[in-house]
């Protein structure tokens, strides 16, 4: 009962506190709270969501998913690439900002929560594997580019969105330069002092600036007054069906993606640690931090990769340094808001486009095009389309899903499958790649790197009938199965139909290392049984060794098997 309490209830596995213990992750949830107050109100402004909802969302979520997650020292709350999920999802259906765009971002919150909830009960953090790297990289390229033309024009100081923007260029001198010292104190911070929490210092500077010189007044644009005081828990009120339905799919890519995000700060904090990551157990953390922040009246939380960073490198070593941080959260909370209403609006964007510059990565994608060109056109294709569909950003993801399974698809249907010969060195290789000659006269050795199993089949029996058609001098065929790992139904049918095409020709068919799984498998169904026709063989040597002594000369006037 103790085991099974542990690992549902993670937080029952952190040491006993003492007081060196708490010292230090007093010290990194500090460091990570004085992150999380500029940063969570930033991307409350991405999110399209009132900015006092990114505090929100830093407090009761992030104290819910680390008593729960398996990876306790990562830092939840909100992240650039789910804010910009949220406002491109709810794009076109309430005004940003408005209560029913509040009510939509929660329904939201409640939804991929769920979704999360119930994958992590049904075991399914396998789902992660459904999204290749270059899918990844690929959209969250284009996800950053989008940042950063939805934080322009707050940087200039001028209002609309980028595409208003483009059409009416403007620039108020003033609101730029606040943004541009901004990002170049948070940037020298960051390379120079990255310990040093530079975003609420610059955020703090600003305001005391902004304030002393009037800014407000001469028209600037800034925070503006923020309610102090919890967040009151309510559930949302009722929508539509149409809305509803509309909030399923991008429910499903925040999802999704939320936990991708996890998973890039999770493999880090348990590869330092020594311990096994439980995808499953943070899949349910992460939804209940996620209903956590709908009921919060905030939007969808995650996994923040730069946070989680600070707070390893800080020296965290348990979830009590997030306990800490959501503490001071809730103390700027109720003191630091009052500082926030002269917070210049281009100094929010610098905080966002200093977190998501390190995003842009295209040499990452680049990279690819020397080593796996299908690879690297699937990533810039998902890039392309990620734009393309903007605001409907999940399109993008999901286009790129669809490429990454087709690929993976394609390659399962047309498996590598070469004719192998004896090396100088003995070993088995590629007959026409090394221009050996074959094993012995009248014998093809074939070796397919893949399962036999559906989706192969039907490609390996065309290999073998393809080259019995065109070399009718053939009379053993060896199969070199060590790759061969697996065989299902279908595996089994096509090798029944193998061998009575084989025996119709007069034709045996050999069989070298058969691994347990394919060989259990056939034998249970009755068609492994040795004969004349049907020989099995433990090594490839021996294989080799056998079919050279049963080999016969090719028939004179045939054709050549070496042109083969």
């Amino acid at each position: 009962m103790r085991a099974i309490l542990q690992k549902r209830l993670p937080f029952l596995r952190w040491p006993r506190p003492t007081r060196e213990l708490l010292t230090n992750e007093l010290w990194a949830g500090i460091t990570v709270g004085l992150l999380l107050v500029p940063q969570g109100v930033a991307y409350a402004s991405v999110a399209g969501m009132p900015l006092i909802t990114g505090i929100y969302a830093s407090l009761l979520p992030a104290l819910v998913a680390v008593l729960f997650s398996s990876s306790s020292r990562l830092g939840v709350g909100p992240t650039a690439l789910s804010s910009l999920l949220i406002g491109a999802s709810l794009a076109g259906l309430a005004p940003p900002g408005s209560a029913q765009w509040v009510t939509l971002a929660v329904w939201l919150s409640l939804l991929s929560g769920l979704f999360q909830i119930l994958l992590g009960l049904g075991r399914f953090g396998w789902l992660l594997n459904l999204v290749s790297s270059p899918v990844m990289n690929g959209f969250t390229q284009a996800a950053a580019w989008l940042i950063v033309a939805s934080q322009l024009p707050a940087l200039v100081g001028a209002s609309g969105d980028f595409s208003l923007l483009v059409q009416h260029p403007y620039v108020y001198g003033e609101a730029l330069a606040y943004g541009v010292g901004a990002i170049a104190l948070l940037m020298t911070a960051k390379r120079w002092y990255s310990r040093f929490p530079a975003a609420i210092a610059v955020v703090t500077l600003s305001a005391l600036a902004s304030r002393w010189t009037g800014y407000e007044a001469r028209g600037g644009s800034v925070v503006g007054d923020l309610p102090a005081g919890l967040p009151s828990l309510s559930l949302p009120s009722m929508i539509d069906a149409t809305t509803f339905a509309s909030l399923l799919l991008p429910a499903l890519v925040i999802t999704l993606m939320s936990f991708l995000e996890t998973a890039s700060s999770a493999r880090v904090d348990h590869q330092q640690a020594g311990t096994r990551w439980d995808e499953n157990q943070d899949l349910l953390a992460q939804g209940l931090g996620k209903i956590a922040s709908g009921l919060s009246g905030a939007f969808p939380t995650s996994a923040s990769f730069s946070r989680s960073a600070i707070n390893l490198y800080a020296g965290a070593r348990t979830g009590y340094s997030t306990i800490f941080s959501v503490l001071l959260v809730f103390a700027l909370l109720q003191w630091f808001i009052p500082v926030l209403h002269h917070v210049p609006q281009s100094v929010l964007a610098a905080v966002v486009l200093t977190a998501v510059f390190g995003l842009i990565r295209p040499s990452q994608l680049n990279a690819l095009w020397r080593f796996s060109r299908a690879e690297a056109c699937i990533g810039w294709l998902t890039f392309a389309c990620t734009l393309a569909t903007a605001p409907r950003i999940h399109w993008g993801v999901l286009t790129g899903l669809l490429l990454g399974l087709g690929h993976f698809l394609y390659q399962r249907l047309h498996p590598r499958i070469i004719e192998v010969g004896t090396h100088a060195d003995g070993s088995l290789r590629d007959r026409h790649l090394w221009t050996l000659p074959p094993i012995a006269p009248g014998v093809l050795a074939l070796r397919m790197d893949a399962a036999l199993d559906f989706a192969s089949a039907s490609t390996f029996e065309r290999a073998i009938t393809d080259h019995l058609a065109a070399h009718p001098q053939v009379r053993h065929v060896c199969v070199f199965a060590q790759p061969m790992n697996w065989i299902d139904a279908t595996g089994v049918e096509f090798f029944v139909q193998i061998l009575k095409l084989l025996k119709t020709r007069g034709v045996a068919l050999h069989l070298s290392g058969l691994k347990l799984p394919v060989d259990t498998t056939l034998r249970r169904a009755g068609v492994l049984v040795e004969s004349e026709m049907l020989r099995t063989y433990r090594t490839d040597a021996e294989a080799v060794s056998a079919l050279q002594a049963l080999a016969v000369p090719p028939v004179a006037g045939a054709n050549n098997p070496h042109s083969a």
